[in-house]
């Protein structure tokens, strides 16, 4: 009887050891592209080694040349932080970076996953779409950071979210690349999943991932330039002591940006399509969804709001026009003044007048898409800019008139 119960109990502890063991061991990182929405492990991708950083000393004759150095009475030895254990004080204080889900294209880069990058860069994830005026004023300073800490291991991953239909477009969105400088990878998000794994809800925002795989960042919209320049030469710094390389410093740059005193703008972003319309100064009886509709100019536009002429299509995301003689008027307050438009048919280009209280807009006030004699050319959908009051801060009166059918007209946005 005894014999029998000793063996039941070695039995016991040989499962249960071998359970443990098998506890231990890390799970492999999903290599399949569409199954990429959990967290990345850097545990998964470098296992338990230790670096030369933080690493303690296990033999005899190193632990009595620790124990033989004079140290003041009041002072005792600590080890520094082992990258294990820096790795399990981080699980408790940070999220762990997701991954890239179901990509749509890549431009500046083959296809990769952001696993790639853990454990070897310093990784900043940037959500913006090509037409956003946020996003494009940011751009300058991204495009600083990459050019000047890409030698130093860090690298930015430009996820473009579309906020239009025609954002989703590959060669849209290549184009913008190239007018707007970008160099570092993009990475095409059509179906808002990366956008979602991260749960995001703005253009633009950063996320900055340290080596080790942790979100110890995150910076909503404009500004703040400088703390997320400081947050990267942190994580770099970190980096480097991993590593085993030289130590960064943050270097002084000038960047040519446009500022925006926000507190200034009196306007707010205005949609034309009837998904999101909320500042239409027309007024007409029954419904005017995807039908074509009769806008008859207003007595006076209010502050702040829009009006159509002519004969307009309003579709959920933009309004179309359908017969020649059409104009589109803002009653605006702010410095700047951007409409997201394009023509309809690919290839095609039409003209209209910009007009700014009664008077064909000036060269003084006319933004960079108007050309000497106060007209604008739209083609390709994309952001245009029609009034730069330089710097100044006024109300007006705006009114776009349309020589030619087919164009799409989305939103204003302001500066």
């Amino acid at each position: 009887m005894k014999h029998t119960l000793t063996a039941v109990v070695v039995f016991v502890i040989i499962v249960g050891s071998i359970a443990w063991l098998e506890s231990r061991k890390t799970s492999p990182i999903s290599q399949n592209a569409g199954d990429t929405t959990a967290d990345i492990k850097i545990e998964d991708l470098i296992g338990t080694e230790e670096t030369n950083e933080g690493v303690q000393p296990d033999t005899a004759a190193e632990a009595n040349m620790v124990e033989n150095v004079p140290a003041p009475e009041t002072q005792a030895f600590t080890p520094p932080e082992t990258r294990e254990a820096r790795i399990a004080r981080k699980s408790g204080q940070y999220s762990r970076a997701k991954e890239i889900s179901t990509p749509d294209g890549f431009i500046n880069a083959d296809p990769f996953m952001l696993a790639d990058y853990i454990g070897k860069k310093v990784v900043l994830v940037d959500f913006w779409t090509y037409s956003c005026i946020n996003c494009q004023r940011t751009t300058p300073y991204l495009n600083a950071w990459y050019d000047t800490y890409e030698d130093d291991g860090f690298v930015i991953v430009g996820i473009h979210t579309p906020e239009f239909e025609f954002e989703k477009d590959y060669d849209n969105v290549l184009e913008a690349t190239k007018n707007l400088g970008i160099e570092f990878p993009v990475v095409l998000d059509n179906d808002y999943s990366t956008w979602v794994s991260y749960n995001n809800h703005y253009w633009p925002r950063k996320y900055l991932i340290d080596i080790d795989g942790f979100i110890v960042y995150d910076h909503i919209g404009e500004g703040g330039y400088d703390e997320t320049e400081s947050e990267i030469v942190k994580a770099l710094n970190e980096r480097a002591v991993t590593l085993g390389t030289v130590s960064v410093t943050k270097e002084k740059m000038n960047v040519e940006a446009d500022t925006v005193d926000f507190g200034k703008i009196r306007t707010a972003e205005s949609y034309l399509g009837y998904g999101r319309s909320e500042y239409l100064a027309n007024t007409f009886s029954g419904s005017c969804k995807d039908v074509v509709c009769d806008f008859v100019r207003p007595s006076s536009t209010p502050l702040g709001k829009h009006a159509f002429v002519g004969r307009w299509k309003r579709a959920e995301e933009y309004s179309l026009l359908k017969e020649k003689g059409g104009s589109l008027i803002l009653h605006f307050s702010a410095s700047k003044v951007n409409l997201v438009a394009g023509a309809e048919s690919e290839g095609e280009v039409i003209r209209a007048r910009v007009v700014l209280d009664g008077e064909v807009v000036t060269a003084s006030d006319s933004g960079s898409a108007i050309d000497a004699g106060g007209y604008v050319e739209f083609s390709l959908h994309d952001l245009y800019n029609l009034i730069d009051l330089n710097g100044a801060y006024e109300e007006h009166e705006l009114e776009i008139q349309f020589e030619d059918v087919g164009i799409e007209v989305y939103a204003f946005t302001f500066g």
